[in-house]
């Protein structure tokens, strides 16, 4: 590496340290849990995304030793090159039937199926308005597709109202098949559907 670009990157770092940026690790020592011991200390974990306990739940931990009897460790690429295992197909028809849906997919994680979800469905002629304080994966989903972007102030409804106004107006002519699409965090601030609408 030349000495003028690591030069660069220590002063970068330097940077992000004095800001108070630069992310440390935590090495946790024990199993992931709601408590968890991260060096010397036992924690409450508020950070993870096991929001039912069950990364460690026995029952999974038996599920996922007799998977890997049967089928190995991982698939060792990605589905549309190797293959997909019977058993991803047998839960994505099982999860299907609850949701009463024709057919689920699987994604590792929330992030790979925002990441991949808008670009899928949405083309240059379409418009995604999109709360500001979305979640990053919905953020660089949406950077990623060719759709038209709005953004608005979270939970601004008058904001809201002309993203809608100017989405729609960016498109000209009126198209049968050209969408807008509001996306936020399942989580936000509800509100009424009439209030979603231009002049509701």
């Amino acid at each position: 590496m030349r000495g003028d670009f690591y030069k660069q990157l220590t002063s970068n770092l330097e940077t992000a340290r004095a800001e108070g940026l630069f992310k440390e690790e935590r090495i946790i020592t024990s199993a992931q849990q709601a408590d968890i011991t991260v060096g010397d200390s036992h924690v409450i974990n508020f950070c993870a995304n096991n929001y039912l306990g069950l990364a460690n739940h026995p029952e999974l931990i038996a599920a996922a030793k007799s998977g890997m009897d049967s089928h190995g460790f991982g698939m060792a690429s990605v589905r549309f090159i190797c293959g997909t295992q019977d058993t991803h197909k047998q839960l994505e028809k099982k999860l299907a039937d609850f949701l009463g849906m024709e057919d689920a997919i699987l994604y590792s994680s929330c992030f790979d199926a925002n990441g991949g979800l808008f670009e899928t469905l949405l083309g240059p002629e379409d418009a995604i308005i999109s709360d500001a304080l979305n979640h990053a994966s919905i953020i660089d989903g949406v950077r990623l597709c060719k759709a038209k972007r709005f953004r608005y102030a979270n939970n601004d409804m008058q904001e809201l109202e002309a993203r809608l106004k100017e989405a729609r107006e960016a498109g000209g002519a009126p198209r049968a098949d050209r969408h807008r699409r509001r996306v936020l965090d399942g989580w936000r601030d509800r509100q009424p559907a009439r209030r979603l609408r231009p002049g509701g």
